[in-house]
């Protein structure tokens, strides 16, 4: 993606999906640009939760989606009743606050 290699992997209902940087995984999981120009859009405080939905289908599906940056779990999608987000994510965001 954009000149950084993204691994994927998969074995049955298993799904491992390794970026190389927490740069990258932000960049994929930030969504699509936003206008700058665009009025901010309101908060609906009954819209569902994204990680939420992702998980449930995973459920459905009986996948377990595993996302990981430069090879540590970051969160795990389909093992229980909530996504499970590990302390190298919240690390890894900590750190991206301070990044260029």
């Amino acid at each position: 993606m954009d000149g950084d290699d993204v691994q994927i992997a998969g074995s049955g209902g298993y799904l491992i999906i390794n970026f190389p940087s927490q740069r990258v995984f932000d960049k994929i999981t930030s969504g699509p640009p936003k206008d700058p120009n665009a009025p901010p859009k309101p908060k609906n405080p009954n819209a569902p939760d994204p990680l939420q939905q992702l998980n449930d289908l995973a459920l459905r599906l009986g996948l377990v989606l595993d996302m990981r940056v430069a090879g540590k779990t970051h969160v795990t999608f389909g093992t229980g009743r909530s996504a499970k987000i590990t302390l190298n994510a919240v690390l890894g965001k900590i750190g991206s606050f301070f990044r260029g």
